[in-house]
């Protein structure tokens, strides 16, 4: 299997590892207005989606083992792709011509950068300085869209996604440096990046939670769409990585970042269909996802699933 192949299939399966989460914490929020978060702890149910949402993060990182960034970052999309089908199965109505149009456009975007993005497996990492400038600038960004002012929910929905994007830009410098057998495990590299990697996953959470207070929709497409972009910047400025087909490749992946960009913010605005009220809360939220049983969900009126309460290294 080649490298480009493995990276694909891992990022597939992370995505509805993602999706699943995401469409089972959506019914647990439901079903657990005004219990208070402590009761989530004692749930069988939001422990499994816990689980789902590490699995969903462990895959993400092999990915970044064997795809670029440019590669991989934007296949993050796929989750909210993903998450269409489940999201409208559980909740016992049909997709969408809208969802429809948005998931098509998504696909055929993400297909056209899966063209010019394919490459080696990545061997380049960020140097310690390299590291530290790149923390610094994102902090100073973050800092910047963070000030009050119009518009806060798109500006940390964008501050969101560039710390998500340097999150998983790090943590693929950890893994290739981890896995290289000519240093150390424990090398100051591979600890200083970790602990940066911590800071920006965590950091990236809470702005996504911010944002998402004056509504799901915008903040979401902004947060998906700002993840890649960041990590791009990052793999083609300091990791040496090149798109494929020169001028003409260039031109596609552009047309292709569009396409897609479309499709997510199409995705994210989609309203869904009215559907019945929610049945008795004994049944099991995750369970109920992965069997897809429409008859037992409980309505939320939004398309796309809330965001999980435990972070993961890229966002839709």
């Amino acid at each position: 299997m080649s490298a480009t192949l493995a990276a694909v299939v891992l990022s597939l399966f992370s995505a509805v590892a993602y999706a699943v989460a995401a469409v089972a914490q959506e019914r647990l929020a439901a079903r657990s207005v005004g219990s208070g978060a402590l009761r989530l702890l004692t749930d069988g149910a939001w422990w499994w989606s816990v689980v789902l949402n590490a699995s969903g993060a462990l895959l993400h990182v092999a990915a970044l083992k064997y795809g670029t960034l440019t590669l991989v970052q934007p296949l993050g999309a796929l989750t909210l792709v993903a998450a269409v089908p489940l999201g409208a199965r559980v909740a016992g109505r049909r997709v969408s011509p809208v969802e429809w149009r948005g998931t098509a456009l998504t696909l055929i975007g993400l297909a056209a950068l899966l063209v010019t993005a394919s490459g080696p497996a990545p061997d380049d990492v960020l140097s310690v300085p390299q590291a530290l400038a790149v923390a610094g600038t994102t902090a100073v960004l973050i800092g910047t869209l963070s000030r009050r002012g119009a518009r806060p929910g798109l500006r940390h929905a964008t501050a969101s996604g560039f710390a998500s994007g340097v999150a998983s830009a790090l943590t693929q410098t950890v893994t290739v440096a981890a896995t290289d057998r000519s240093g150390s495990l424990l090398s100051a590299q591979v600890v200083v990046v970790a602990l940066l990697v911590a800071v920006f996953a965590v950091g990236g959470l809470f702005l996504a939670q911010t944002a998402y207070q004056g509504g799901l929709g915008a903040p979401l497409a902004v947060v998906t769409l700002a993840n890649p972009v960041a990590a791009g910047v990052i793999g083609l400025s300091l990791l040496g990585e090149r798109l494929q087909g020169g001028v003409a490749g260039v031109l596609l992946a552009l047309a292709g970042a569009a396409v897609a960009g479309w499709g997510v913010v199409t995705l994210s605005r989609a309203a869904p269909e009215p559907v019945p009220p929610p049945l008795p809360d004994d049944d099991h939220p995750v369970a109920a996802v992965l069997a897809l049983e429409p008859e037992s969900a409980a309505y939320k009126p939004s398309l796309v699933p809330q965001q999980p309460d435990s972070g993961h290294l890229t966002s839709l």
